[in-house]
């Protein structure tokens, strides 16, 4: 086994094969979620060749998001079950099946099935339960600087390509724009099949940062009921349910609104595509550092506390985009404002599950979290793309998800810093 060999190399180095996992994954969410951010340069093409309205092209997007999300906790049990290795390709293989159909696409039914359902499903079965488990399964310590950067790939990903994407679409068409991402992708599973390993054990390692024994190589494998069984589990706890309430919140006001609106939003003020995506490109880096720097800061300071003041701006800079002149220098301080806490708000999010529910089930209760994200993104997709239709406006959703976001700054303050005291029962 090629993983065998490098970890002995590096091992030699002192260096752990943890990071060599970390940097796979890595790759894997930068190719996997830069689909997700790619319909949001379509919109516009997709009305003009097929005639669909911005509600009905939302609508099928709203889809995809809905999937990626409700997917997460079965896709955190299947990837305990049968491997990250066989989920991650079999993930990649269904993506890449979806975007080179879509060459041929010209009914809505297609849009529905390609962009709706099946990336939906592909994508969600790599989202962040996938980096969740692997954080905890490689690392002890600096988990959260991990999970800071698997996440700034998941989301940088989502929004870095989107200037070359809408730089073909605009010179070769929309069909091309999809072909980079199929090579992406079939880098990542190659990286996949050579170097992953499913568990330290396996490599004859500890976790990164744990000393003594080696602990033996797990053969449980939890059944397909485990999701709703831990559902059932933690469903008593108030800790749970503002989790999951403010990931709603951070998915309405993040993929499902400036995500999938914010070109055509940026397009009514007479900002050009390549421009718009360029500015979501900048979030995207931001993101990166700002993610990984949220990462950090977990680790050390209290959880709630970030995502108070993460949440508090977030709120504060989408209230400001409407009132913006949406010149190059306004649109510049919103995506950096915006950008620097796009997606901090996970790793504080996974710390407070794993601390509150146990490292165990971190997987699969994040994964619940996690669907809750992507339902107020499929809510703001679908109300953003209403919103245009009817009222000519994208303003009434970005209101919404402003005034949102402040809300679930104050509420995280009801989330209990010590251990649940639930009647867990073992893991399957």
């Amino acid at each position: 086994m090629l993983a065998q060999a490098v970890s002995r190399r590096l091992a030699a180095s002192g260096i752990h094969y943890g990071w060599v996992i970390v940097a796979v994954t890595f790759v894997v969410n930068i190719s996997m979620t830069g689909i997700m951010g790619l319909p949001g340069a379509l919109i516009l093409p997709f009305e003009r060749e097929f005639g669909w309205s911005a509600s009905d092209i939302s609508n099928a997007l709203a889809v995809r998001i809905l999937l990626y999300g409700l997917i997460a906790p079965f896709a955190a049990a299947f990837i305990e079950r049968y491997g990250v290795r066989r989920m991650a390709l079999g993930a990649v293989a269904l993506v890449a099946s979806m975007l080179l159909l879509a060459q041929g696409m010209s009914s809505y039914w297609q849009l529905m099935s390609l962009f709706g359902i099946g990336l939906g499903l592909g994508t969600g079965i790599t989202a962040l339960s996938m980096s969740a488990i692997v954080a905890t399964r490689w690392f002890t310590a600096r988990r959260g600087l991990v999970l800071g950067m698997l996440t700034a790939s998941t989301a940088t990903g989502q929004l870095l390509f989107l200037p070359f994407a809408a730089w073909l679409e605009s010179h070769w068409g929309w069909r091309s724009a999809l072909l980079p991402s199929v090579g992406a992708l079939g880098f990542a599973a190659l990286l996949v099949a050579l170097f992953t390993a499913e568990r330290p054990g396996e490599l004859g390692l500890n976790a990164y940062g744990e000393t003594g024994p080696i602990p033996p190589v797990s053969t449980a494998r939890p059944g397909f009921g485990a999701p709703f069984r831990v559902l059932a589990e933690v469903s008593g706890s108030l800790t749970f349910w503002v989790l999951v309430f403010t990931f709603f919140v951070c998915g309405l006001s993040t993929n499902g609104l400036v995500q999938t609106h914010f070109i055509s939003l940026c397009a009514d003020y007479g900002v050009p595509a390549v421009t718009a995506a360029s500015m979501l490109a900048l979030i995207g880096v931001c993101d990166f550092f700002g993610t990984i720097g949220s990462g950090w800061l977990s680790d050390r300071y209290d959880n709630r506390a970030l995502l108070f003041v993460y949440y508090g701006l977030r709120g504060l800079s989408l209230l400001y985009l409407p009132f913006s002149s949406f010149s190059l220098y306004a649109l510049s301080i919103f995506s950096v404002f915006y950008g620097l806490d796009w997606v901090a708000t996970v790793p504080p999010t996974v710390r407070l599950t794993a601390n509150s529910f146990g490292r165990e089930r971190t997987g699969v209760v994040f994964g619940w979290v996690f669907a809750s994200h992507m339902v107020g993104a499929a809510f703001a997709a679908a109300l953003g793309g209403f919103a245009r239709t009817q009222w000519q406006t994208y303003l009434p959703a970005f209101y919404l998800g402003g005034f949102a976001c402040l809300f679930a700054a104050l509420s995280v303050w009801l989330i209990n810093r010590r251990r649940e005291t639930l009647a867990l029962q073992p893991a399957e």
